[in-house]
């Protein structure tokens, strides 16, 4: 009953925020680089942060470092998708916030460089998981598969993490995917839902990998990890500047040359993760299946990049 109470407050929160985003125009316009040709309403994704907030408040103030960080990352995002800030700002913001996120981590009691990594990690996670909202249902539906691993992981093999924060974590993402997760999107989740959720989600990998001393949960994220990285190095050859919008992904050019539905494109990663996650909680040697799943997807991704890279020649670039 109580979450039952708290998906329909979560419902509720969400409609408020729908009439308060149409009241002050917080739209998302589509230009030449979109994925969407209608005009939507943007920031539907704050509804993770609520959630997180009602989870924070009723649980006793437990991760109050990590709390803090995705507090003031959600408030820059969110004041970006009202009106665009300054880069230097966000990405301080970024900063502040990663390092509050690595002190709930305790990963400054470890050797400096596993900071620095952890720092170049999640700045690719959260840059990378900003692009997925063009395409309705991705944000919502591969990051649903990925807390249901979470759920598993910590219920039957090894707690790492408060149960309740991934059961209220879900809850939202079903009430966002109720409003994206269709043919026609009533909203997006904007950089404070991309962001949010992927600062979310980064967090609980954090504690699993630092508890267990286990980097081949990396996998979790291996099908868009893959296309993430791929794709930075294939404009990385183009002589592109890699931060700014482009629409090059693999799921991008799915969902806009080849005219693929978005909701079929999402389900197509949202199976391809789960399928593999089943694989790696079944096969024993872990580390040798994450090498031979990042070869597989790899040679999918350039063997379909370069059979259809040519539909891009009337794409601006």
């Amino acid at each position: 009953m109580i979450y039952i109470l708290l998906l329909i407050i979560l419902l509720v929160a969400e409609l408020v925020y729908f009439k308060l985003a149409d009241h002050f125009n917080i739209i998302d316009k589509p230009n030449e680089r979109s994925s969407h040709s209608q005009i939507t309403l943007r920031g539907g994704g704050v509804i993770f942060y609520i959630a997180l907030f009602f989870y924070f408040i009723f649980e006793g103030f437990q991760y109050p470092w990590f709390f803090a960080g995705l507090t003031l990352i959600s408030i820059i995002s969110f004041a970006d998708d009202i009106k665009p800030r300054s880069s230097k700002l966000r990405l301080l913001i970024h900063f502040i916030s990663m390092l509050l996120m690595f002190y709930q981590w305790n990963l400054f009691s470890l050797p400096w460089y596993f900071s620095m990594l952890a720092l170049i990690f999640c700045t690719g996670i959260l840059n990378a998981y900003n692009f997925m909202d063009g395409i309705n249902g991705i944000t919502g539906g591969y990051s649903l598969v990925i807390a249901g691993a979470f759920w598993y992981l910590n219920t039957y093999q090894i707690s790492f993490i408060d149960n309740q924060l991934i059961y209220i974590l879900i809850l939202s993402i079903l009430v966002f995917n109720f409003f994206n997760f269709r043919k026609k999107a009533r909203c997006f989740a904007g950089d404070v839902g991309s962001i949010s959720i992927a600062f979310i989600l980064i967090y609980i990998l954090g504690k699993l990998v630092i508890i267990t001393s286990d980097f081949s949960y990396l996998i979790l994220f291996v099908v868009y990890g893959v296309d993430s990285i791929l794709t930075i190095i294939h404009r990385l050859f183009l002589r592109e500047n890699i931060f700014e919008p482009h629409r090059k992904h693999l799921f991008q050019l799915m969902a806009n040359e080849l005219k693929l539905p978005h909701l079929l494109v999402t389900c197509i990663y949202m199976l391809l993760q789960a399928l593999i996650i089943i694989g790696f909680l079944i096969v024993p040697s872990k580390y040798l299946y994450l090498t031979v799943v990042i070869l597989l997807l790899s040679t999918l991704y350039v063997s379909i990049k370069r059979r259809y890279y040519h539909l891009y020649k009337n794409v601006i670039k």
